[in-house]
């Protein structure tokens, strides 16, 4: 059996719980209208929600859709200032229990983890592998078809069974996850907090799968991006097909087609956002065409300083002398 969440229905729907979520919820937040109008009356709209919960008539409500590109065109969906904070209570409550129960390498979302902690993991396997530079590094990377928009609510929920034996929290989740869909029954929004920790327990099942059914020592995830490395293609090679098989039996995933690839260091491996080679790593070529795009159309001190803070994580001493000629 596996390790179970000691907490109730009443610890995530307490009205102190309520209050420290909507102190997290608000930072950044203050001037929005939305945020500013649900504050005017806000002991009023957490006891109303509290209320709700407490009697189980809680509905979870409807969604504003718009997109952003960040940088490929994505639809996000935001919820309700009152189901935000919602969303807020209940991670507060469950994400330190599941936290534990992820591996080492899942890097997405996490306190303490990021993409920045995902790359020097990479390299450090890089060098282990190759045995600094002397031994061939093959890698593995593959990449998830339409990720959020194929979470299956029904395998979701009975991933969250095994760990909760709450029925209530399990009813209030049912409302969240339930509360939006792509096709019938499947699909999480881009947009909640809650979604961004529900896809990391439904994952951490193949990550699971991954290290100890495939015995995969060198293998890094973020979100529905992954690689793992090899000194043996072949091997590499015979994973794919077990990859596959368990994505699409036991969580109703597929690997994306046109994203899956076996290369070596040599020939460079793009993973989030860089081109790794074995003793550097260079921005990916989209990526640098979009900031200097970003940088002409904002030319402020500001914006200079937060693309340089992106750039001290790899080899790019020559485009930030470009840079500087803005």
């Amino acid at each position: 059996m596996k390790t179970q969440l000691i907490h109730s229905f009443e610890d995530v729907i307490s009205l102190d719980n309520l209050l420290l979520a909507w102190q997290e919820f608000i930072k950044g937040k203050r001037k929005r209208k939305d945020v500013q109008e649900f504050q005017f009356s806000l002991m009023d709209n957490i006891f109303s929600l509290h209320s709700d919960l407490t009697y189980f008539i809680y509905k979870h409500g409807k969604y504003t859709a718009f997109n952003i590109s960040d940088p490929k065109p994505r639809n996000i969906h935001k919820a309700t200032v009152r189901d935000r904070l919602l969303h807020h209570a209940i991670y507060r409550i469950l994400y330190p229990f599941f936290d534990k129960t992820f591996i080492a390498d899942s890097f997405s979302c996490r306190k303490n983890k990021g993409t920045h902690k995902a790359l020097n993991r990479f390299r450090s396997f890089a060098y282990k592998i190759s045995q600094n530079n002397t031994k061939t590094c093959w890698v593995l990377k593959c990449d998830i078809k339409k990720f959020f928009a194929s979470i299956h609510h029904k395998v979701l929920l009975e991933i969250l069974t095994e760990y909760i034996p709450d029925k209530n929290i399990l009813w209030l989740l049912n409302e969240v996850v339930s509360s939006f869909e792509t096709k019938l029954n499947i699909g999480l929004p881009l947009g909640n907090l809650t979604s961004q920790l529900l896809v990391n327990i439904y994952m951490n099942e193949f990550d699971q799968f991954v290290k100890h059914k495939l015995k995969a020592k060198y293998y890094i995830r973020y979100a529905d991006d992954f690689v793992v490395l090899s000194q043996d293609k072949v091997c590499l090679e015979n994973q794919i097909l077990l990859i596959q098989k368990f994505l699409t039996e036991s969580l109703k995933l597929n690997l994306h087609p046109n994203k899956v690839f076996i290369k070596t260091l040599f020939s460079g491996v793009d993973f989030l956002g860089w081109v790794h080679f074995y003793d550097h790593r260079i921005l990916r070529t989209t990526t640098k065409k979009r900031m200097i795009k970003r940088i002409r159309e904002n030319q402020t001190k500001e914006t200079l300083n937060s693309y340089l803070g992106l750039l001290r994580w790899g080899n790019t001493e020559k485009l930030k002398s470009e840079l500087y000629q803005f």
